[in-house]
């Protein structure tokens, strides 16, 4: 047996098989890089579903943690900490909004936006008690909690957990008349992914998130935007949003928020929206902790220089040229996507996407399928031309009947 055999039978042997990963098991890693226990490299096209958008053991977010380290970590929200206003000031400014409210997780900010958009529309808008309704998108994914599950069309993501929580419409990705149908006297919230990436890196039609955003604004509902893996630079724009110059009423922020090194996310809104919590109706223990601001912190300052949604939207051009060709010669049946996102789906002939990801793993590259015949390709914004072009070019390579 060996060493990644006896990781991996280990592995399945202790711990709940919630995930089907590729057989390979990762020891070290740096930039777009990593590195198993046999000492084989692998090119990471996957970057953590966007997590890692700033690319493995980044310094300047390293050397962010490490001084924190030594500072302190946690307080809890019962007192003050010194890298809180600085975080929550500097996010808000980033987003143009007023108020941020940290947590953790992706799904812990999706679970906090739909409380806050329920108690806005109780309290400010003026929604009889218990009849919110929140307008999702079909083939959505937000998360895997109850409530975010509940409003779920992925059955692998929702069979066996019910009941579910009510309170949600689900209507077609992209279908404006569809959105416009549901939307009723008591509906708080439209919540959209921008670029739909467990569904395949879906890119909604031209026109489509402009038309939401005028249609929330005449009805008095507020338009949320998850962008927790579209977002912090990965499609060439610091959100996905900025594509179709749209500004939602809230952003839902994770992922690359915490560098790939703490979980760090977000809610960030204006005064009104946040304004509605009082002390003691919402919290976390570790959100907005000190070593989570600090990161956040450095990442936010990435940002600003506009170098890495700069180096998304030049590269992301180059990939999807590569992408096309593949197409053309009929390998590909569809490329999606935005900067350094896309989604592709694999020619029946050429097998799985399971299939070709594994392919592809064994040349030294890694990617990660969804959805039957899909695989998304989200490199690290920092991965070199020259590593980008070799990968890619592997893509085609395993395409071979």
């Amino acid at each position: 047996m060996t060493t990644t055999d006896a990781f991996i039978a280990a592995a399945d042997a202790h711990s709940a098989h919630t995930y089907h990963p590729l057989p390979v098991v990762v020891a070290t890693a740096d930039g777009a890089w990593m590195t198993d226990v046999e000492g084989r490299r692998y090119l990471d096209l996957l970057a953590g579903y966007s997590a890692l958008n700033f690319g493995h053991g980044n310094r300047r977010l390293i050397e962010a943690a490490k001084a924190q380290l030594e500072r302190v970590t946690l307080t809890s929200r019962a007192f003050h900490h010194d890298r809180f206003a600085a975080f929550c000031t500097e996010l808000a400014e980033l987003c143009g909004m007023e108020m941020v409210l940290p947590m953790n997780t992706g799904t812990e900010a999706v679970e906090t936006a739909v409380k806050t958009v329920r108690k806005w529309g109780y309290r400010v808008k003026g929604v009889p008690a218990e009849m919110a309704k929140i307008v999702v998108a079909g083939n959505n994914f937000h998360g895997r909690t109850t409530t975010v599950i509940s409003f779920s069309t992925d059955p692998e993501a929702r069979a066996d957990y019910g009941p579910y929580t009510p309170g949600f419409e689900i209507v077609p990705y992209g279908d404006l008349t569809a959105m416009r149908a549901a939307v009723t006297e008591n509906t708080v919230a439209v919540l959209l992914e921008p670029i739909q990436g467990e569904a395949g890196v879906l890119v909604p039609p031209a026109g489509y998130l402009p038309a939401v955003r005028a249609l929330t604004r005449e009805r008095n509902v507020l338009f949320v935007a998850d962008e927790i893996q579209s977002g912090l630079g990965r499609t060439g724009r610091t959100f996905a949003c900025e594509h179709e110059g749209v500004v939602p009423d809230m952003y839902v922020l994770g992922k690359a928020l915490g560098g790939g090194i703490v979980p760090v996310s977000a809610v960030v809104s204006s005064a009104e929206v946040l304004g509605v919590f009082r002390p003691g109706e919402h919290g976390s223990t570790f959100g907005g902790n000190p070593l989570a601001c600090a990161v956040a912190l450095e990442v936010i300052a990435m940002l600003r220089s506009g170098e890495y949604q700069a180096r998304a939207a030049e590269l992301g051009e180059r990939m999807r040229g590569e992408l096309k060709a593949l197409a053309d010669t009929g390998r590909l049946t569809a490329v999606r996507g935005r900067g350094l996102w896309a989604g592709v789906d694999v020619a029946p002939e050429y097998g799985s996407g399971r299939e070709v990801s594994e392919r592809l793993m064994d040349r030294g590259v890694l990617v990660k399928d969804t959805r039957g015949p899909t695989i998304r390709i989200a490199p690290p914004l920092v991965i070199g031309e020259g590593d980008l072009e070799w990968g890619l070019s592997q893509i085609g390579e395993v395409l071979t009947v």
